[in-house]
């Protein structure tokens, strides 16, 4: 049997074409506008919550993310800077796993409590791996304020994709796996 049913490869294709798609033509228009690099995080989480929600297998958010900077990357190749976001899918993956799939996704507080964790401590370091690698975050006040901000992009991101799985939960029953 599979590890990955066709199912869990349909919902990975369409978070990370999602992902890709609006990073790569709406987020840059976000960061001409204000140098803010909340978009991209707050895009990034609440489709990784999405992902991680649907499949609850471990390696299908990293998948996920190695999908959409693949995707992203024929579609803009000058946003190398979208590895940090890869990065940050493999931590969000490893941390979802080690704090258990039923803590993140079933358990009323303790699963806001954790996947906030989690998408905060995600995108703090796709903020370092970008800022250190991609970028000079010099004006922005070093990279450990580049990566404050984007942990503020993970904060949004991951409000809105735990409101978003709690009311699919509500009226999606998924079977169990």
């Amino acid at each position: 049997m599979a590890y990955f049913t066709s199912r869990d490869i349909a919902a990975i294709a369409m978070c990370a074409a999602l992902w890709s798609v609006l990073g790569a033509y709406i987020a840059p228009i976000f960061w001409r506008a204000t140098h803010m690099p909340f978009f991209c995080d707050m895009l990034g989480i609440i489709l990784l919550i999405l992902a991680l929600w649907w499949i609850r297998k471990f390696g299908a958010v990293t998948i996920t993310g190695i999908i959409a900077t693949i995707i992203t990357l024929m579609l803009n190749p000058s946003a190398t800077h979208f590895f940090g976001f890869t990065t940050a899918s493999v931590v969000f993956d490893i941390l979802t796993r080690l704090i258990g799939y039923q803590n993140c996704l079933e358990k009323p507080i303790l699963s806001v409590i954790s996947l906030l964790f989690a998408s905060v401590a995600s995108t703090a370091v796709a903020g370092i791996v970008i800022g250190n690698l991609f970028m000079n975050p010099a004006p922005f006040g070093g990279v450990a304020f580049f990566s404050v901000l984007h942990a503020a992009g993970g904060a949004i991101g991951g409000t809105i994709g735990v409101v978003l799985i709690k009311a699919l939960s509500t009226r999606i029953s998924l079977p169990k796996v």
